[in-house]
């Protein structure tokens, strides 16, 4: 299915207890996009107490490509409880770095805890967010009488056309919303007449 990831960057800030928390959150469709975010919120706030992250690059709720860090606060106090909001929430492939400014104040084990999962649920709450669309692909072969009409199909089901090879035949490689991909294919071998070879991937 279908899910929502941030549109763009977001910052939220709240002060507890004279400790400033600012939590910055992003798109973040692969590890590697989420490191190298984290590291630039590291470079922005470099006189920061901790830099706190988490990120879940995957769809709601899917834990196969996910990471955190307590930077230097108690173990369990800050990265797990920012991932556990990550993984609860509607939003699938972001990250979110929690900076803190000490105010002087320990809030103890539980006050981290909440204050960190409550940084980073207020920004989720404020970024702006969109939908992501999955995708499957099809390949096709097919004569050259029907490219034309393939391409207008395409375009109708909000498919991409990645490649296109001619030869004796058109080769064609399609991504389709996967919501449409089976009334696409079944759109193609009318249109075609039969005279199509497909292959869903």
């Amino acid at each position: 299915m279908n899910y929502f990831i941030p549109k763009e960057i977001c910052r939220t800030e709240e002060s507890i207890r004279r400790s400033r928390f600012i939590a910055t959150a992003a798109h973040a469709d692969s590890p590697e996009t989420a490191k190298d975010f984290i590291l630039e919120i590291k470079k922005e706030f470099p006189d920061a107490t901790h830099n706190c992250w988490a990120f879940a690059a995957g769809a709601p709720g899917d834990t196969a490509r996910v990471g955190m860090s307590d930077d230097g606060e108690p173990r369990g106090t800050a990265g797990r409880p920012m991932l556990n909001v990550l993984l609860n929430s509607d939003m699938g492939e972001t990250a979110v770095v929690v900076t803190r400014y000490f105010g002087g104040t320990k809030l103890g084990t539980g006050g981290l805890v909440r204050a960190y999962s409550s940084a980073v649920q207020k920004v989720l709450e404020a970024i702006p967010r969109t939908e992501k669309i999955l995708r499957r692909t099809v390949e096709l072969i097919t004569e050259y009488s029907y490219h034309e009409a393939i391409r207008r199909a395409a375009e109708r089901f909000e498919g991409l056309i990645r490649n296109e090879i001619f030869g004796a035949d058109v080769s064609m490689r399609i991504e389709i919303p996967e919501k449409k991909m089976e009334h696409f294919t079944a759109f193609l071998t009318d249109i075609c007449k039969g005279d199509i070879i497909l292959e869903k991937k």
